[in-house]
Parts: C-alpha cells; structure tokens; sequence
C-alpha cells in the first residue's frame, strides 16, 4: 500500500487561493479557501510523483461552510484536476464538518502528474490537503489529534534548529509587533519578528482594511509614537474609500529588510519553557505556511504581540476574556456579573459605482434576506461586526464566514431581489476581506490590570508610558439586529471622552507569571473596559515602541521583565525621553465633554449624517436631542448603567476600590506574586 499526502498551502502555485492561518487552533494546519467574490478564482496547482502505476484514489480534506444554515446549494464548490481532467466528484459539499471526500479515481502512469483545484463558484470553497492511495480501503484520519500525527508523518515533518540565538523574538507583526521589533532594533538587539500573513500590519494591511486611531508624542513622552506614525499609513481616514495601496503593506517591511529579521508567512505552533524554570520561555517552534518547514528559535526575551495571547496561553499564564463584572473592578459601565461578551470581528467590504450594469449571483445559501430585514447599504463600515457571543479564537472561522455570508446574502439580495435594486444596478461589490480583524481576544493579567476607574480618576502610577488618547469605545451586538437574526452581524457603540491623555503603566506589559514574556497589542493587561480606549492601533504601536526598549534594558542588566520596573525604572524612563531633558507634564484638557450611544443605520454612499445616529447626553446625562425614533427601546436593551458626568466627576474624586491596589507603592499595589 502506498499513498501520498499534500498540504494545500503548500502547493507550488496558489492561483487566485487564499491561505487561511487565523483557524490553526481550532484546526490544526491551515488550509486554502478560492475567495473569489463570486467570481471563480485562478486555478491552484502542483505537481504530484508517483512511485507506481495503476488506480490511484484520490481524497479531499474540505467541507460545505453554508451547511450549516441548511438552504440552497452548497456556497463554496469546486473539483479537483488531474492533468487537466476533472474527477468525477464535486467537492465541498459534503456537509458542514471537516472531513474527507472522495474526488474520484484514476488509471495513472508512474511518474509526475498535475493536480489542479478549480473553483466553480467564487464563494470561499475550502480544501485543507489531498490524499492519494492505491488501496481503496487506506483512508487517513479525521480525528484532529490523531490527523496530526498522521500529517507530521506523512509529510516527513523534522523540526530544525535555527543556528542564530536571539535576543528578543515578537510573534506577531501588526502594528504593535513592527513597533516593538523595531524599537528593539534601534536599541541594538538582535531581533527576530514573524508574522503568520503573507503582509505585515495585521488590522491595518490590505488584507484587512482597518484605519489606524489614537494619538502619539504627547505627555511626558513627547518623542513615543514616532515608530507607529513611521510605520503607518501616510493617507487615510474613517469613511474614506479603502484603496488597497492606501495600507502600504510594503512601506512597512521596508525597515526590516537590510536585516532580513521580518519572517512573513512563518506561524509560532509551539511555545518550549525551560525544563529547569517553568516560568521562562527557552524556544519557540515556527512553520513555514507555504512550505511547512519548522524550526525552532531561541531567544533570551518574547513578545507576545499574537493578537490572541497564544505564548500567554501556552505557558499557562492567567488570562481575561469577555466583559468582567461589576465586581471584580467596580467600574460602574461593567455588567452586573461576567458575560461572555467581546467586541467583534469585522469583515469589511468595498463597492465602486461602473457605468453600466453589475451582476451578482442570486444565491440561495446561508440566511435569506427580504426588504425587511436587508441593510439597504451601498458601503460597509466599522458596525459590520459578528462573533461577540463567541470565543475568537476556538470559533473564528464561524465567525469569519458569519460575517461573509451576512455581506454576500445582503449584496445577492439589493441586487436581484430588492424592490429597489435599480438603485444598486451599477454597483460593484469590488472588495471583500478575506480574512476580517479581530477587535478583542483574549487579555493576560500583569502585574497590574488597568481598570476604568484609573483612567476616569486619571490615577498617576509611577511607571506611566505613551498615553491612551481614544475614548472608552464600547462595542456591542446591535439589539435591532439581535432581533432580526439568528446571530447579530452589526454593532453599536458607546463611547465616553477621557477626561484627558492617559499614560499607560508599563506593568501592563508583561505577563505576571513568565520571567521573560512581554505584551503587546491586544493582550495588554487591561480590563475589558479599559481595553476599549487602547486598542487603536497608533496607541498600540507607540506602547509596542516602549516594550522594545524595556526589553533592551532587561537584555543589558540581565533581568527580568519585572526587574526592568522594580530596579530600573529610572533607566526606562530615560530611555522614553531618548536623552531629551525631561519635560512638564502635559495635561491636555479636552474642549467639551459627551458622553455617547452610536448607532449606523444604513448609511449612504459617502456617508449620510442622518443615517449615522449619535445620541449626546449633557453633563446631567440629558439627552441633547431627540432621540431617533426606535433607538431608544435599542438603548434600553443594552441596559448600560450610565452615570451623568457630574456624578462622575464626584465618584471619581473620591477614592475609588482598585483591587489589589491602592495609593502605595506596595506589593499589592504591584499584583506581584
């Protein structure tokens, strides 16, 4: 018996396939997915050598994504060539699970042969690997422990050491991984930063379309920020048109090329402690998406700047997801108790308006639309936004293709069945993510986790760093469309100013339970609330830019992470100063204060201020208008325990319970275990 086994993201030409890396958790291996838009996608390929003639059968690991809403045909199909003669089985429609189906078999000659995947629909048709036998009972695994295996061994898979050892290794190259890295860099540490996409910038690449937010070079820190501008976008702003070349993802490798230290399309799997201290990361292990290859690095410091906490995780580091209750912080904006509530994942698309009339397919798939439920919508926005019910990182790919098929089943309908599709005839559905970004994930606790109270309050804690800008930007499930659908595709939000600048303690930083693992992006020590006024990403990139340096400091006094504030503090003050005398605080007070609910109601082509619904509330927390019709049993739903700005004012002069801290700068102020 003999057979062979091909990952697809390792075929020799991809075509117009996309890798999928954001599911590997869940999955265990990426795949490839035809995301066409519609439109049937270029065909991927590979060569094939076979050590014998005969029949050989031939397997696909895939499934039908649409199933699961049981209606229509099956959304993503395709079948399987070989030498350009297609076997007999239309793949992807075998039900809403992973598993294999059979394509077909064939009389072939020993030798080199072609396998092609050709798409026939456009609409996100999956394939994760194929499988050739000659024995018609030899079926490989589908259990996801034992598929592992199964794949090491049949792909001959070895993990290989890189011989260089590293002082600083970031897993993850958003913005606040590029930022770290190149701090890093500039203070002159060997530095090794990977990203599992095939572009860096994470949320502001063209794979994902997300405007970068917040402030930078304000605060005693004047100079922090300047990487995270350097490595922004030089145009672009909210409603503007998302042109692809507006990310720049190639302006920002362009720093990390003479070293060649940015890895593009290399993962981290796995995460090896040292077996003589537990709390210290030794190595990490990485695959090559496109060839997977692994090899593991070395490295004296990490930086987990994932997105999803991954190295906090695998080194059993404590962790926050979701809404804390109002007990555990007492910020008054908590709910009553925990809930398993985040801010969602956006899935963003883009229209162009042609000359002439634009097809689309009339699907039958996924949830149907009609003329009361459709967002007559010409344009998506930040409300786009599915998954805050579920957990982004073991359901991300149903999250992912919610979001999908909310904008193919609404777009199919505007445009063949809408009593107004006159109005949508001309119009193109030019762009839609591949992939989507995540707002929130999961957090790790440091050795301090900044509340609301701290900012509102704006508690001085001597470690301050680059400072939160954003209001307090509370994503939520819009109530109306909660109940319209099965599961909500569009949010709302709430937004409170900050009574000024923030500086963000570097004790938020690192993970209070490794030696050697520092935080960037979105697993900062945070509360969920907090979280909501720094997760932008020039503020993320800035604080990115201060782990850099702390992390240079921890390299040359030989300490760890906690060591860099408990015994030189001073020294990274310095260091954010970057040999400029120190500066006078600067307390920048806002012009006027509000306090807000947003909400999008189908918004025009450009934007319709009507149609973008914000309701203002006085200092006495009196609406400042009249409040649109049907928004105020919307408001009523999300049950937000709202305080008028003159109580907060007197709450947060008071003293305010800050567990496992107080005015002191004593152990328990610092969480440390």
């Amino acid at each position: 018996m003999m057979h062979i086994f091909i990952e697809c993201e390792t075929f020799d030409d991809l075509g117009g396939w996309v890798v999928e890396t954001q599911s590997r958790e869940a999955m265990g291996s990426f795949w490839i997915f035809a995301h066409g838009i519609g439109h049937p996608v270029k065909n991927a390929s590979t060569k094939v050598k076979l050590p014998h003639g005969g029949i050989w059968y031939f397997y696909a690991r895939t499934r039908n994504w649409s199933a699961i809403w049981k209606r229509g045909h099956a959304a993503g199909q395709f079948l399987l060539l070989v030498d350009g003669s297609p076997l007999p089985v239309t793949l992807g429609t075998n039900g809403s699970k992973w598993d294999w189906q059979k394509a077909g078999e064939r009389e072939l000659t020993g030798g080199q042969h072609q396998l092609e995947l050709q798409d026939l629909t456009g609409f996100d048709g999956r394939c994760d690997a194929i499988f050739l036998t000659d024995d018609p009972h030899d079926l490989p695994p589908n259990d996801l422990d034992t598929l592992q295996k199964f794949r090491r061994d049949a792909c001959h898979t070895q993990i290989e050491e890189d011989p260089l050892f590293y002082d600083l290794i970031v897993c993850g190259g958003g913005m606040a991984g590029l930022c770290a890295g190149l701090s890093a860099m500039n203070q002159g540490l060997k530095t090794l930063i990977l990203q599992d996409r095939p572009v860096a910038g994470g949320c502001g690449s063209s794979e994902i379309r997300v405007w970068t937010g917040g402030d930078t070079e304000l605060g005693l820190y004047p100079r922090l920020g300047r990487l995270a501008r350097l490595l922004g976008p030089i145009c672009g702003r909210p409603r503007m048109k998302k042109y692809r070349e507006l990310f720049e993802d190639d302006r920002k490798a362009i720093p990390f090329r003479e070293q060649g230290n940015l890895l593009l399309n290399e993962a981290v799997i796995q995460v090896e402690t040292d077996p003589a201290d537990p709390r210290t990361i030794a190595a990490v292990v990485t695959r090559s998406v496109r060839t997977g290859r692994e090899t593991r690095r070395r490295a004296r410091f990490f930086t987990d700047a994932s997105g999803d906490a991954f190295l906090a995780r695998q080194t059993g580091c404590e962790v926050m997801y979701g809404s804390e209750g109002r007990e555990e912080f007492g910020e008054f904006l908590a709910p009553p108790q925990w809930e398993n509530t985040v801010m969602g994942h956006s899935v963003l698309w883009e229209t162009r308006k042609l000359d002439h009339p634009v097809t689309f397919p009339d699907i039958d798939w996924g949830l149907p639309f009609t003329e009361e439920n459709a967002l007559h919508r010409f344009n998506s926005q930040w409300d786009w936004e599915a998954g805050q019910f579920r957990n982004q990182v073991t359901d991300i790919e149903e999250i992912r293709d919610y979001g999908l098929m909310a904008c193919y089943g609404n777009w199919s309908f505007l445009k063949n069945r809408s009593c107004r599709k006159k109005e949508w005839e001309n119009m193109d559905l030019e762009w839609v993510s591949p992939i989507g970004g995540k707002r929130e994930s999961y957090r790790v606790r440091g050795d301090l986790v900044l509340t609301l109270n701290d900012i509102l309050q704006t508690k001085e804690y001597p470690d301050g760093t680059g400072c939160a800008t954003w209001s307090i930007d509370l994503h939520f499930a819009d109530p109306e469309n909660c109940a319209t659908f099965p599961e909500p595709f569009q949010a709302c939000a709430y937004h409170l100013q900050l009574p000024e600048p923030y500086p963000i303690p570097y004790r938020c930083m690192y993970a209070r339970d490794m030696n050697n693992l520092f935080l960037a992006g979105r697993c900062l020590s945070l509360s969920h609330i907090a979280f909501s006024c720094v997760r932008v990403m020039r503020t993320l990139g800035m604080l990115g830019e201060v782990v850099g340096m702390a992390a240079a400091l921890a390299v040359k006094k030989q300490c760890s992470c906690r060591e860099v504030y408990t015994r030189y503090l001073k020294e990274l003050k310095e260091k954010m100063i970057q040999g400029a005398e120190p500066l006078p605080p600067v307390r920048k007070k806002y012009d006027a204060y509000y306090d807000a609910y947003h909400f999008m109601r189908p918004v025009g082509m450009y934007g319709n201020a009507k149609e973008d619904c914000w309701v203002y509330h006085d200092c006495d927390g009196q609406p400042k208008q009249e409040i649109p019709a049907g928004l105020q049993k919307c408001i009523e739903a999300l049950n937000l325990n709202r305080k008028p700005y003159a109580e907060i004012n007197r709450t947060v002069a008071e003293k305010s319970v800050h567990p496992g801290a107080n005015d002191s700068d004593s152990e328990k102020n610092q969480n440390t275990p």
